[in-house]
């Protein structure tokens, strides 16, 4: 299916200023390499001694070779063993970047292509600085404000807030409120481990965090702080709250090569399936078990290696589940569209639920949004007015990223959806003076045509589901408890967002929406 991953740092800027946009890569290299992208072109070079490497080393060995006005962006040793889930590292004056989500890692290996490097020095030009200026200046509070939390704890800012509505997932969504949270969350990582803020080029907000552990087995590790979703997926998830162990996970998630969301619900995944007696210590080599942060630590490391039940592992939910048999596995696995979802709830955020059903990538938070659920911008509780949420969040993310903008700083600054600010920014960096509502039909276009990529590819409505747990079983506990999504919820509402679209009631764009929207080209395709 359609995918795409961002990332930020520095080197989306760098690879601007060599004059190019975009880096489209082709065919498979006889042996590994890395890019050199300047003015002069790109230049495909050795990568002699590099295949094996942690991302980290690769990009200081990329670093050495090129010097250090070049920005690298690097798989690891999952990657290179075509992980289903391997990502794509960037490290830049401490903060890492990560292309996390949809196996971007080993698209690469598979091309043998380990590391890209950019290098450029050109002035990026736009057709009115004053406006644009006027624009950032008129913002900056909105954004000073909203991002505040981020600014002093980073994502795990989120974690007390979201169990206390009970909607972070514990033990492969049995349950939705966490214990003893508190050792985890963004409050107790600042006291204890917080060790310096880190931030992507010219950004105020500084969301980055270097942590140090200060005590115990990883006494020294210094790292990036572990995200939100990574606490979710490599911690809650697997029924633990160790707090130096998701430092630890975050760094050989990174160093490794992979997806910590994707990796964490897979072992999740494989935790409970032990514990039902599906799997058993002769397909994994030892006993599984939730609230063994080491055994985590230790199924990573197999997982990137492709060693023993890692193997397995690496492969994802998917493809497990299919290899145990479905009609065991379903009631538990925790995918929509071959994709482990993220740690906002579909069953405490109504909107969450319509979001991943609907969602190009499936399992991405990053198509429909949880934040204006979160701020009381929209009702998470109800499913009124869902399907149009839905439309125009896709909308929202479509042009954020066409524009390459972090979410933090779009919502936060110019707004939870579009409006006059999207419009003015297109404007003042373009000079085209678009409308808004052809800033919004930018969005519908682009959204219609991932889905018509999609469909050529067989997606359908019967695609357009949810994981057997938020359709058919309620939270059992807490504030949230009684909230799913069950089948005779989701169906009217698909409907309802299909005619939205202007897409028939299998979910395919109709010739008459992708006419209107300039799409001739995929009619019939």
């Amino acid at each position: 299916l359609f995918f795409d991953s961002t990332f930020g740092g520095q080197f989306p800027c760098t690879l601007k200023r060599t004059g190019f946009d975009a880096l489209v890569i082709t065919g498979k290299a006889a042996r590994p390499v890395y890019l050199l992208v300047e003015h002069a072109g790109v230049t495909v070079k050795p990568a002699d001694g590099l295949w094996g490497k942690t991302t980290g080393d690769t990009i200081q060995a990329v670093l050495e070779r090129e010097g250090p006005d070049a920005d690298v962006l690097a798989i690891g040793p999952a990657g290179e063993r075509l992980v289903r889930f391997a990502c794509c590292c960037h490290y830049w004056k401490n903060r890492e970047a990560i292309a996390g989500r949809g196996g971007m890692g080993a698209v690469l290996g598979s091309k043998q292509v380990k590391a890209v490097a950019v290098r450029g020095r050109s002035r990026t030009e736009v057709a009115d600085p004053a406006a644009l200026k006027a624009l950032v200046d008129g913002t900056r509070e909105d954004l000073k404000k909203g991002t505040h939390g981020l600014k002093v704890y980073g994502t795990p800012v989120l974690v007390n807030p979201i169990n206390a509505l009970g909607g972070l997932g514990w033990r492969n969504m049995q349950g939705e409120v966490v214990p003893d949270v508190d050792r985890i969350s963004g409050e107790t990582y600042k006291e204890h481990f917080w060790a310096r803020d880190t931030t992507c080029l010219k950004c105020s907000v500084a969301c980055g965090k270097t942590f140090e552990v200060k005590d115990g087995e990883w006494t020294g590790l210094r790292w990036k702080l572990p995200e939100f979703e990574t606490i979710f997926s490599l911690g809650t998830l697997n029924a633990h709250v160790d707090a130096a162990a998701l430092v630890k996970g975050e760094e050989l998630c990174d160093q490794l090569g992979l997806d910590t969301i994707s990796v964490g619900v897979t072992i999740a995944f494989a935790n409970e399936a032990f514990e039902r007696g599906i799997l058993t210590e002769r397909e994994t080599g030892m006993p599984l078990r939730f609230g063994d942060p080491h055994l985590v630590l230790r199924l990573i490391e197999m997982t990137a290696a492709r060693s023993g039940f890692g193997d397995w592992l690496a492969e994802g939910s998917d493809r497990l589940a299919a290899r145990l048999g479905l009609e065991r596995t379903r009631e538990f696995l925790y995918t929509a569209k071959g994709l482990e979802l993220p740690a906002h709830s579909p069953r405490a955020l109504k909107g969450m639920a319509m979001g991943y059903a609907t969602s190009t990538r499936g399992g991405s938070h990053h198509d429909v949004r949880p934040t204006p659920q979160y701020t009381k911008a929209v009702d998470r509780l109800t499913t009124a007015d869902k399907p149009a949420f839905a439309c125009r969040s896709q909308h929202f993310t479509a042009i954020g990223d066409s524009l390459v903008l972090c979410r933090f700083t779009a919502e936060r600054g110019l707004g939870l959806f579009l409006n006059e600010n999207y419009r003015a920014a297109i404007a003042a960096v373009t000079g085209w003076d678009c409308s808004l509502e052809e800033v919004e039909a930018m969005g519908e276009r682009i959204y219609t045509l991932e889905r018509a990529y999609n469909c050529r590819e067989g997606v359908r409505r019967k695609d357009d589901t949810l994981p057997h747990r938020v359709l058919h079983v309620p939270i059992p506990e807490g504030p949230s408890k009684g909230m799913h999504c069950p089948p005779e919820e989701l169906d009217p509402l698909l409907s309802e967002y299909y005619r939205l679209r202007g897409w028939d009631r299998d979910g395919v764009p109709t010739p008459e929406t992708l006419r209107r929207l300039g799409l001739d080209f995929a009619i019939g395709r």
